[in-house]
């Protein structure tokens, strides 16, 4: 984000910066998906980008998420609903007609294969004949394309909803095979930005001593020669993302052009996080640390507030019920979500400050690998399924984790802001916790009795479940915050609970092997009667 003015400029110094904005899962299509129902991963079920488990489009369709999605909903409201860019993995030439994508006004998707090809992209016009962009830059096709439908938008008089989403700076996948275009291919103009750039070398970054968890702690140190090509390709991805930073200008000027920019939301954000050599990893996504899950997210509009930086915290699952609220549109049953009251004004919505985080499968090719030549080197890791938990708060701040193979993580990152000391190293029994460990004023097993239950009712809720988890363990309404849990009052209580834990590490969301998924309710009498209820879906 520093490297990109415009985006700072004209969308930042003219609305808010969200620093504390996540994904729930930081793996591409189950993000996006995540995006536009409004839903958590777990009640998609759109996990990982391939077949059987995750799908990627396919999944999307399968799973009936075609039939109930964002441009649906706000097409009913008489909005127009227009799509330029990358859709989905899996969306390709031989199934964008089986079914297409529903909901949208208008579209030019990019398909695969090309999605990752910089110089030789596949699109579709309105689901038309789809058409090769041969030697053509991928950054000019969809700034290209993105103009056109914002003409095409402004034409009709009515309001509308323009998503432009370029495959940009992903690393390259050439559509003919060609492994040599690992690195993303700048423009020409960028070819040679940023010479001296590096890594940024904070203590996260190929530390000394491994960090983490679970495969994690088995990664090796990193050579020079391996971060020699780690920050060559941190170079490259700067000089792809400055072609994206001019994308944004001419897209405000062709509003500002039309007479709508004031009158106009413009939103900029990712679908996921990226590291690049962190906790010794190489490079990618889908990890639950903070470099992975906390994402760009600026916002400008008529009446969102400008130049202001928040701390609030929000996730791509309260996108769908904001815009909905924005547009006047009634709110969707069973969102995961809740609208951003920085957005939409509201003095009597509260944010929130937890994030469930999830992800199931293995770590991808780039992860934990080596290059030769500039490809990645496969490295099979299989054991990469977690549900985490992040909280933030004006005095604490902290992230919580389980692993399938029930190791267990936590970091204070008001002290650890790096997560390097995990609190829980070689903990799978956290009623097991050593007696001189405190945190909170707390001892730490009582501490994270209450993150654990808080955890079990994220890890399957839905809806309101979701937005209100505390509810759903003390339905009485008087705890709202990790703070107000840990009343003494509540010890029997917290220690008392089943424990979030996996029976195996599955490279999908498949229920029987994710240990219990039910919490008991706190009954508020002085007996410490508790009842049990279910928050599965």
């Amino acid at each position: 984000m520093t490297k990109m003015p415009n985006v700072k400029r004209l969308l930042g110094d003219n609305g808010v910066t969200f620093d504390k904005h996540y994904c729930t899962s930081a793996f591409c299509c189950p993000s996006r998906v995540s995006l536009f129902t409004g839903k958590c991963v777990h009640n998609t079920n759109v996990t990982d980008v391939v077949v059987p488990w995750g799908g990627g489009y396919p999944k999307f369709i399968t799973q009936g998420l075609n039939d109930d999605y964002l441009p649906l909903w706000l097409q009913e409201g008489g909005v127009n609903t227009y799509y330029v860019g990358k859709f989905a993995n899996g969306h390709s030439v031989t199934n964008y007609l089986d079914p297409p994508a529903a909901g949208w006004t208008g579209s030019n998707f990019l398909l695969e294969p090309g999605v990752y090809d910089y110089l030789n992209t596949t699109w579709t016009k309105n689901n038309g004949p789809f058409e090769f962009y041969l030697e053509r830059h991928a950054i000019n096709i969809t700034t290209k394309h993105a103009l056109e439908m914002i003409d095409t938008a402004v034409s009709d008089a009515k309001p509308f909803f323009l998503t432009v989403a370029p495959a940009v700076p992903h690393v390259g996948i050439n559509a003919s095979g060609n492994g040599e275009t690992f690195f993303p291919i700048p423009q020409p103009r960028w070819a040679d930005a940023f010479p001296d750039a590096k890594v940024p070398r904070t203590p996260n970054w190929n530390p000394k001593e491994p960090s983490g968890a679970s495969f994690l702690l088995d990664l090796p140190y990193q050579n020079q020669s391996l971060v020699d090509q780690l920050d060559e390709l941190y170079r490259s991805r700067l000089r792809a993302v400055a072609g994206l930073d001019v994308m944004v200008s001419q897209i405000v000027g062709a509003l500002a052009s039309h007479g709508i920019l004031d009158n106009t939301h413009i939103i900029y954000t990712a679908d996921n996080g990226y590291h690049i050599g962190q906790h010794r990893l190489g490079c990618g996504k889908k990890e639950g640390y903070e470099a992975d899950i906390n994402i760009p997210f600026v916002w400008r509009g008529p009446g969102v507030p400008k130049g202001q930086v928040s701390s609030a915290v929000s996730t791509h699952t309260d996108l769908a019920p904001t815009f909905l609220k924005l547009f006047g549109l009634p709110m969707r049953t069973k969102l995961d979500g809740k609208t951003i009251p920085v957005v939409t004004g509201e003095t009597d919505v509260k944010a929130a400050e937890h994030i469930n985080v999830e992800l199931w499968g293995s770590a991808d090719v780039y992860e934990t690998m080596p290059f030769k030549n500039n490809v990645p080197l496969p490295v099979a890791v299989s054991n990469n399924t977690y549900k985490g938990l992040r909280i933030v708060s004006d005095d604490y701040s902290l992230y919580y984790s389980v692993w399938c193979t029930n190791e267990h993580e936590l970091y204070d990152m008001v002290k650890d802001e790096y997560q390097m000391d995990n609190l829980l190293r070689d903990t799978t029994d956290i009623t097991r916790i050593s007696a001189r460990s405190t945190y909170l004023g707390r001892h730490l097993s009582d501490t994270v009795a209450r993150l654990d239950a808080l955890l079990m009712v994220l890890k399957t809720c839905v809806g309101v479940e979701c937005t209100k988890p505390w509810l759903q363990l003390h339905p009485q309404g008087d705890v709202n915050t990790l703070r107000d849990a840990l009343n003494e009052d509540y010890d029997d209580f917290y220690r008392s609970q089943q424990k979030v834990s996996f029976t195996a590490c599955k490279q999908g969301y498949i229920v029987e092997y994710e240990g219990p998924a039910s919490v008991m309710q706190y009954s508020g009498s002085a007996s410490f009667r508790y009842q049990q209820a279910l928050t599965g879906n």
